[in-house]
């Protein structure tokens, strides 16, 4: 079939290249021309291009000649003219569920998807760690691969790997989860629902709490942390818990280098040895192990032998006699857990720009950290998505600190940032990182954090 695809965005990337590979003849189109993208979104494009994609960017005026049917992202608007050429023509509409309906039937395997608010990275990474202690060929995807967890799918599909595992492990992030919004899922998995996002959602927290909830309607089995009660039981009465030290399904209890789970079959004690969200997570990926009969033995044994994962309370060295920690925290739950972590240290903070395509409430991060005993905070204002330097939003971030103690600085870069955070420390004292921008592009913002370190360790010595 001869297939338009509108838009270049995030929904409408995987669908041209997945119709493409399938052997359709595939037309992409969207009124950006491709210096316009971000440079990781232009290489894909020119990717997809070189397997056969036509590119047609930068056309104010597409037609639907010789097209037999098209897919339309839905935040296209309906006044958009193509949008309304769509509607008055008979040619055949693609939607979400039936591009989820393809790629349902090219992956053969079950399929276990984790979503949430914060901590669907980390269990989805441990949950893959314990099944590959159980000798499973694990295809997994999540936001360590590619922060478009829907175009990692849909890359692994290309590339066969979903012919050659036994089990796929998903992130589901509320994009991937609009995309793909009826998947065949074995085991679902929800670890909490915060006010995030928001600004995607008409500031409305149904309505992301209702993109979250589209997990349950596709999942055979159903997980979720206790937290979530209240909006899950109403739906289903059949849904599973976990939580720490609450009386539910699988039941996490935190000791001195041990972490414990008490579910209705059994009881066991593993060693365990990190820190803070680390638990509660491992307590998720444990639930979805026992759920799907992965024994005990390999439970503790993966979890005995658990590092961590990239950028989350990750320790990436020593500089200077300075212990530099990045952790991807960027909620208010989640930075007041690593915060705690650390209160008892001498800490240098240096933060992201807190908007990515969400809008967020710089100043309360600021009203948080008020709380703390931080010696500097170094706030950038580069704004990742938009490739611009927005000063205002560090401005808003470190207006926000009343601590009389906290010494505040705003720089127009991330690697500035951590730059300067040798010229506000000294040895002894832990040099901390937290925001969104590692999520949202771990390679890119862990690159520039590095050369930062380095310049930064080197002129302030």
């Amino acid at each position: 079939m001869n297939y338009l695809v509108v838009g270049a965005g995030n929904a409408s990337r995987p669908v041209a290249r997945l119709l493409n590979h399938l052997g359709h003849s595939v037309v992409i189109t969207d009124l950006k021309e491709i210096d316009e993208f971000k440079a990781d979104v232009g290489r894909i494009l020119k990717q997809m291009e070189a397997e056969g994609v036509i590119l047609d960017l930068g056309d104010k005026n597409p037609t639907l000649d010789d097209i037999d049917a098209v897919y339309m992202p839905p935040t296209l608007p309906q006044s958009a003219p193509i949008a309304q050429l769509i509607e008055k023509s008979d040619v055949e509409v693609l939607t979400n569920e039936d591009f989820s309906d393809i790629v349902n039937d090219l992956i053969p395997v079950d399929i276990i998807g984790i979503t949430g608010t914060m901590g669907k990275t980390t269990t989805t990474f441990i949950t893959t760690t314990l099944f590959k202690q159980a000798d499973f060929k694990v295809w997994a995807c999540s936001s360590l691969v590619n922060n478009l967890v829907s175009e990692a799918i849909i890359d692994g599909i290309v590339k066969g790997k979903a012919n050659y595992c036994d089990i796929a492990i998903f992130e589901l992030p509320h994009g991937t989860i609009g995309l793909l919004n009826n998947l065949n899922i074995k085991i679902g998995l929800l670890t909490n629902i915060a006010e995030d996002h928001l600004s995607e959602f008409d500031g409305s927290l149904e309505k992301y709490q209702q993109r979250k909830l589209i997990l349950e309607k596709m999942s055979e089995t159903f997980i979720a942390n206790y937290s979530c009660y209240d909006i899950i039981n109403p739906q289903r009465d059949d849904a599973l818990y976990y939580a720490l030290d609450e009386d539910v399904d699988f039941k996490g209890i935190i000791g001195e280098n041990f972490l414990t789970i008490d579910y209705k079959k059994d009881c066991f004690t593993s060693p365990f040895h990190m820190m803070s969200y680390f638990f509660e997570n491992s307590v998720a990926a444990s639930a979805i192990a026992l759920t799907y009969g992965i024994e005990k033995e390999f439970i503790i044994d993966a979890l005995s032998d658990f590092k961590g994962l990239p950028a989350h309370m990750e320790d990436v060295g020593d500089y200077n006699g300075r212990k530099v920690i990045l952790d991807s925290a960027f909620l208010y739950d989640g930075m007041k857990i690593t915060l705690d972590y650390f209160k008892d240290d001498n800490i240098v903070l240096f933060l992201d720009h807190f908007d990515t395509l969400s809008v967020r409430d710089k100043a309360e991060v600021g009203q948080l950290i008020t709380n703390y005993d931080i010696k500097t905070v170094i706030a950038s204002g580069f704004n990742e998505v938009t490739q611009e330097v927005e000063m205002q939003a560090a401005h808003e971030l470190l207006n926000a600190i009343d601590n009389p103690k906290i010494k505040k600085v705003a720089v127009e870069t991330i690697d500035k940032a951590a730059e300067l955070t040798f010229k506000y420390s000294e040895p002894g004292d832990i040099i901390l990182h937290m925001g969104p921008l590692i999520a949202y592009d771990r390679l890119t913002t862990v690159e520039k954090i590095m050369k930062g370190l380095e310049e930064g360790s080197k002129k302030y010595e």
